[in-house]
């Protein structure tokens, strides 16, 4: 597989890390409202935290706010995500709603890319990854440790097996408790892409010990980074008009 992945024109794994920028609203309303405003943000993905939305658990609802949102981003990508609790999101969620939702999701036509939590069992995920990628989406595989940071080891055996599950696009967001655990992650980063991936990876470390990992990816091999427009989606994250100004400051150093 390629280390660039193209979606509506934003290559990803090429260049400067792409920006995303969540939208954490719970009405449709808001969530409308938002995808207008950010228009005027420098930004490459929009992520829908579908999670946060008051009827998430209503199918109807939820097409109906993606059609919405589409027609206001036009031809910037989406990337769906319903973030579960056990991983720092909202709402608890069955598997099998987990699965339903996602695929609804991707049959619709609407989106670019979607999140699926790896670690949610090896048989489920693997039978939802062959089925969301039947339907042309591009899949982040993910994982997220609010808690600490894993043992370098460890970080480059999650990352590798999102790439053996099927992932089109590992991801992996952990909580420093020390400088020393952001330059584990970052050098994980580092040896996954030089001697592991054959894709694009996404890694950060959250809070503000780690912002240098949002910024500083295309040293260290992270593809894409996280950006807010207003609230965030996760401990850490800067506004995406400075992280645009420092990632490009870095990408035009080197």
């Amino acid at each position: 597989m390629s280390k660039v992945i193209k979606v509506k024109g934003i290559c990803i794994g090429e260049g400067a890390p792409k920006i995303i920028v969540p939208i954490v609203e719970r009405t449709k309303e808001a969530i409308i409202q938002k995808a207008i405003a950010l228009k005027n943000h420098p930004m490459d993905v929009v992520e829908w935290r579908v999670d946060f939305y008051d009827e998430v658990f209503n199918a109807a609802k939820v097409l109906e706010a993606l059609q919405a949102l589409r027609q206001v981003l036009e031809e910037t990508p989406i990337l769906f995500t319903f973030r579960t609790k056990k991983e720092g999101g909202e709402r608890e969620i069955s598997l099998e709603n987990y699965a339903a939702l996602n695929l609804t999701a991707s049959q619709s036509g609407l989106i670019e890319l979607i999140d699926v939590e790896i670690f949610s069992g090896d048989a489920f995920v693997l039978t939802l990854i062959e089925n969301l990628h039947k339907t042309g989406v591009v899949i982040i595989g993910s994982n997220h440790d609010f808690f600490k940071t894993p043992c370098k080891e460890e970080l480059l055996s999650r990352l590798r097996k999102m790439q053996d599950m099927g992932a089109d696009i590992p991801k992996i967001a952990v909580m420093p408790e020390t400088m020393s655990d952001v330059i584990t992650l970052l050098d994980a980063t580092r040896e996954m892409s030089e001697r592991y991936a054959d894709r694009p990876i996404i890694t950060m470390s959250m809070s503000s010990k780690g912002v240098i990992s949002r910024i500083a990816g295309e040293f260290f091999g992270s593809a894409m980074t996280f950006g807010t427009v207003g609230q965030g989606s996760a401990p850490g994250q800067i506004p995406a008009s400075q992280l645009s100004e420092s990632i490009n400051m870095l990408h035009n150093a080197i």
